[in-house]
């Protein structure tokens, strides 16, 4: 399975903090930091999705993979364990079923495995509850009080974030990476994976490590769960971003813009841009009536998640797809198709290729006229 590499960032080593108030700073400053290369990062988005959604086949690849890129078993046996309490008991006992396996299979076969380090042990005066409650403020951040449950705001404030959140062989950016990787897995948690987007963002996760979890989650064929985390934070996103650098348009952006498509012009009506990602996810920009050629994928399946805006996607004699954040269009293999912006809107979408065979080609076929573009409602 392809390496994957989504954007760089040095690892970084974190060791339990003494009580000196400089060295404190220090490592708090460290929590707020992925612990990851970008590789592990898009191995641990992967093994946390297939947590989420109990695909033990999916997540044993995905754990070799890790173990591969030198994640630590210490490091994912700390985030299947904190998952119980995103996903239940039973998914995170069953995923450390597999990983326990995983080691087992390795060791057997002489193939290296990094054990890491556990957590260091927290001293005697440690107080779960006033812990947990700073760190809940800051995830959240303000403070949080679920009068509604008391017994429930007390599980959260003394053993999520005080007893789980203190463990310091994972930082608070890489549970928060973990966590949203998660929520995306599962249908129905919405306003769960929202808080923690935005809480991500506040426990020191960059947008470029956000976007990098949905770009992780594609080149995966997690491909619905990439669409739902890019509808969820193009929803929380809408108006953060940066204007387009050719200034043509007021619309901004949070995903890049990349560079004019060049290469591919003579098959564009319009403008487009292109943001290649590792892993063969690349991410395009359509400048408002901006639209491809009608056009056919052989021996391959095109696969599109809008991460922006608003475009279209048709196949021949049929009726025009709206493209909005989130959306996931699968294209046929063989099947004529054009996809590009709405008339008032710029768009932005990921392309990937699945189920690709040798010699898979792409046929550039007629464009798409006026007519036909300005007859879509």
């Amino acid at each position: 399975m392809k390496k994957i590499f989504i954007f760089l960032l040095a690892a970084v080593t974190f060791a339990a903090c003494t009580n000196t108030n400089e060295k404190m700073s220090k490592c708090e400053n460290e929590k707020l930091e992925l612990s990851f290369s970008a590789e592990q990062a898009a191995w641990m988005s992967a093994i946390a999705c297939d947590e989420a959604k109990g695909d033990l086949v999916a997540l044993e690849s995905a754990i070799h993979n890790g173990l591969e890129a030198e994640l630590t078993v210490s490091q994912i046996k700390e985030a299947l364990s904190q998952l119980y309490a995103y996903t239940g008991f039973p998914r995170s006992l069953n995923a450390l079923g597999v990983l326990q396996r995983v080691i087992g299979d390795r060791q057997a076969k002489g193939v290296k495995v990094l054990m890491g380090e556990d957590a260091s042990p927290l001293g005697d005066d440690y107080d779960a509850l006033k812990e947990g409650t700073r760190v809940q403020t800051q995830l959240v951040g303000k403070a949080f009080e679920y009068e509604f449950a008391p017994a429930t705001d007390y599980y959260l404030k003394a053993h999520l974030f005080g007893d789980i959140f203190a463990r310091n062989n994972l930082t608070y950016a890489d549970r928060e990476l973990v966590t949203v990787s998660a929520l995306s897995g599962l249908e129905g948690v919405e306003p769960q994976l929202k808080a923690h987007i935005a809480g991500a963002r506040n426990m020191g996760v960059t947008e470029e490590q956000l976007q990098g979890i949905v770009v992780a989650l594609a080149a995966n064929g997690l491909l619905n769960e990439a669409g739902r985390l890019a509808k969820n934070y193009a929803e929380l996103s809408n108006g953060e971003a940066n204007k387009p650098s050719n200034g043509a348009s007021t619309q901004t952006f949070v995903w890049s813009q990349g560079k004019p498509n060049d290469a591919y012009a003579q098959y564009f009506t319009g403008q487009s841009y292109l943001q290649p990602y590792w892993g063969g996810v690349a991410n395009v920009t359509f400048e408002p009536r901006c639209r491809n050629n009608w056009h056919v994928h052989h021996g391959a399946v095109q696969v599109l998640i809008c991460v922006s805006g608003k475009g279209w996607y048709q196949e021949w004699n049929k009726p025009a797809v709206a493209l909005t954040p989130g959306t996931v269009i699968a294209i046929p293999e063989g099947v004529k198709h054009w996809h590009g912006a709405a008339a008032d809107s710029w768009m932005q979408h990921l392309a990937i290729h699945t189920q690709e065979q040798p010699g898979a080609t792409n046929e550039w076929l007629e464009p798409v006229n006026d007519e036909q573009y300005n007859s879509l409602q």
